[in-house]
């Protein structure tokens, strides 16, 4: 009777906070477009979010780049087909590796941050006494942050498969001797609109499901069982929102290409 009456209170659990973090993304959502509007806050989070993980996408996407044609070159010599590594590095790039690894690195560095930041706000009250000013804290804190990743995640994963490409051209192209009309030429003909397209609307609905979990997790610190409080409690929604936002990402990923293919 303690088990069933254990895994009943489980699913309850699990149920209010999906109901609460639905709720949270809702408002989250809807405090973007209603009035009153500032710019700041969305340019200081585009900054945070975007400019400052420019550095650590190039250097990422230009390795990763330079890793895929290495193993797509040793792979297609074994059949003789070495014209299509540029068709193999550029699809695979633009509609899985670009925008996967480019959430998964984004969640590692903004991510993080931005949970410990809403649950440190959390657990000195600050977010408290934004209600007591009449301080709407979602128009304050969410709404910048989210439309933020909605702008920056499509725009820093362009860039991580446009240094990717060049990646896998100096590997291909410059250290192996592939003929670059093939390697460029083979990816103008095999990548389509719809592969772009694929690629896009996982950029977006990743940034969404990063910056969700996160400000979800920071903004909720007070509501976790057993009263997680402190540098304790603020590192533990912290690992869980990082481990969930990754795992998100990665069946977001399965669904969006299952229904799109």
């Amino acid at each position: 009777m303690m088990i069933l009456t254990a895994i009943a209170d489980y699913i309850i659990d699990q149920i209010e906070r999906i109901g609460r973090s639905g709720i949270f993304l809702v408002n989250g959502l809807w405090k973007i477009v209603a009035p009153p509007y500032r710019i700041n806050p969305i340019i200081k989070q585009l900054h945070f979010i975007g400019a400052r993980s420019l550095l650590v996408i190039l250097v990422s996407g230009v390795f990763v780049g330079m890793v895929v044609a290495l193993q797509f070159y040793d792979t297609l010599l074994r059949f003789g087909s070495v014209a299509l590594l540029g068709s193999a590095v550029g699809l695979s790039l633009i509609r899985e590796l670009g925008p996967v690894l480019t959430a998964l690195i984004i969640i590692g560095r903004a991510g993080s941050a931005i949970c410990a930041e809403i649950s440190i706000m959390r657990n000195e009250q600050q977010i408290d006494a934004l209600e007591c000013m009449a301080i709407d804290p979602y128009k304050h804190l969410i709404a910048p942050r989210l439309l933020a990743a909605l702008i920056s995640m499509p725009i820093l994963t362009a860039i991580f498969i446009l240094v990717g490409i060049f990646g896998g051209y100096f590997v291909g192209v410059i250290l192996f001797g592939v003929s670059p009309g093939s390697y460029l030429g083979g990816m103008y003909d095999s990548v389509l609109w719809r592969d772009i397209f694929m690629g896009s609307m996982k950029s977006f609905f990743f940034g969404l499901i990063m910056i969700w979990v996160a400000t979800s997790k920071g903004y909720h610190l007070h509501l976790e069982k057993g009263g997680a409080h402190g540098s304790e409690g603020v590192s533990k929604v912290t690992t869980d929102a990082v481990v969930l936002s990754s795992i998100t990402v990665l069946f977001a990923d399965y669904i969006i290409s299952a229904i799109i293919l």
